[in-house]
């Protein structure tokens, strides 16, 4: 769930009508109150950490205590140190540490550069420093790291929400909101007992959408929802399970949900999409405007989004967005995150000649996804450069919609237009330890390379045999 511009995907009005773990070892902060009765337990801030990864010249011995004397000579404290095989330079190793904020840091780089053959900066407070990269996970665990670096918390509400003066939906709200603050990643997802009134919510919205996706929906999203009512309990007399779904669309594409508290920025959310995790909430709209919502729901997340994450094309695609998005520049981040919008969130494809939707913010809205076939809008091709740039409306329907011919075409495009990134190294999701593999040396491409002719030799044997 992705908070709103200058920097970040706004939460869409939906305007369809009516009909921590603490490395540093410093105490946890106490829980600060909110306006409202609302509160969010602050973290540790990793936004002012500072990871460096080095190699020493050759084996030494000795050498990691360098280091460290280097660190404390200068007052600089480590909440995290790892030495592993070094990726960029066979047979030698590499150490990364995160440095917490205080001391000469600017000093221990120096001496730590000079002791090393290969050093790098990735920094959280990158703008104080034009040579270091932002900031971004490399482990699927490091989602944690971020998950509750939230810039609003689930549980508060704007004064024209419609649950504002609703102090019983504002608790569950809250409810909600604890339940996915308190997650971390290899967790089971929370089980939650939904009451009667959100389970009726959910049926209006459902029997509601299901009048229009034979006839509006892509064939992709037509093909997996019978399998969601299938395995994963979609009727219109249940609100899904986040774990059900989950584990469906992991065995589908390898795509997972997971709880989120609030709204994360650009750059979080679309870097948890590189791992194909899928930050999702778990609360319901009000009830007395169930076919309104002034933030993504689990109506928005569950009816829009899920289907689509067990389609592989369409899971590819969007991972590629979020592999664009690791190390980029903020400008590229909002250009990304604007691309997003208009696919993912808005996006119309052709089928046969005609146009059918799979987007999540007309797939889980009855108005807009009948507007948007309506020939009311303009309609243009998706093309990431242009795309990137196109400002659009966040509480009415979109003027444009983007139209991808295929998944399979969106996906390339999307390649080359992340080939543009202004980024001195490349990336590589691998799914086996569901790293991010940094790609800044010779060796590592040639290693690539020996495993893609492999990858060819047994395509070109299976095809002989067949």
């Amino acid at each position: 769930m992705m908070s709103s511009k200058p920097t970040n995907i706004p939460e869409r009005k939906d305007t369809q009508l009516e009909n921590n773990e603490d490395l540093s070892g410093s105490p946890p902060d106490i829980p600060k109150l909110m306006p409202g009765g609302n509160y969010i337990k602050p973290g540790r801030d990793s936004a002012k950490s500072t990871c460096l990864i080095f190699s020493p010249p050759a084996e030494q011995v000795g050498i990691l205590a360098r280091y460290l004397k280097t660190f404390e000579k200068h007052a600089v404290n480590l909440s995290h140190i790892e030495s592993r095989p070094s990726a960029r330079m066979p047979s030698k190793y590499e150490f990364m540490v995160e440095c917490a904020p205080g001391g000469d840091l600017g000093a221990a780089i120096v001496e730590i550069k000079d002791l090393s053959e290969y050093f790098s900066i990735i920094s959280r407070n990158y703008r104080d420093n034009k040579d270091t990269v932002p900031w971004f996970p490399r482990r699927i665990r490091d989602l944690d790291r971020f998950a509750n670096q939230i810039l609003s918390y689930g549980a508060e509400l704007d004064s024209d929400h419609p649950g504002f003066t609703d102090p019983v939906y504002r608790a569950r709200r809250k409810y909600f909101a604890d339940i996915a603050y308190n997650y971390k990643h290899g967790q089971p997802l929370p089980h939650v007992d939904y009451t009667e009134e959100e389970v009726a919510t959910w049926g209006k919205v459902f029997r509601q959408l299901m009048t229009l996706y034979p006839t509006h929906a892509c064939k992709e999203h037509n093909h997996v929802f019978p399998l969601l009512v299938q395995n994963c309990g979609y009727r219109e007399d249940n609100i899904p399970q986040l774990e059900d779904v989950s584990n469906f669309l992991k065995d589908c594409t390898g795509f997972t949900l997971r709880p989120v508290a609030g709204l994360l920025s650009s750059r979080d959310f679309l870097a948890g999409l590189a791992f194909r995790v899928f930050h999702s909430t778990q609360y319901i709209r009000h009830a007395s405007r169930p076919f309104y919502t002034p933030e993504p729901d689990v109506c928005h997340e569950l009816l829009g989004h899920a289907p689509l994450f067990a389609d592989p094309a369409f899971a590819q695609f969007s991972q590629e967005i979020g592999l664009a998005s690791l190390g980029a520049p903020d400008d590229y981040i909002e250009k990304l995150a604007t691309c997003f919008w208009f696919t993912v969130e808005f996006g119309l494809c052709r089928e046969h000649g005609d146009l059918k939707a799979y987007g999540a913010g007309l797939l889980s809205s009855y108005g807009e996804l009948k507007y948007s076939l309506e020939n009311k809008a303009e309609i243009r091709p998706f093309d990431p450069p242009k795309t990137a740039i196109q400002k659009y409306p966040i509480t009415e329907y979109q003027p444009v919609y983007y139209v991808a011919e295929s998944f399979e075409d969106a996906k390339e495009k999307m390649i080359k237009y992340a080939s543009t990134i202004p980024r001195s190294f490349g990336v590589r999701y691998n799914p086996y330890t569901q790293s991010i593999e940094v790609l800044d040396s010779k060796p590592q491409v040639e290693t690539l390379v020996q495993n893609v002719a492999h990858e060819m030799h047994v395509l070109l044997d299976s095809l002989r045999k067949l």
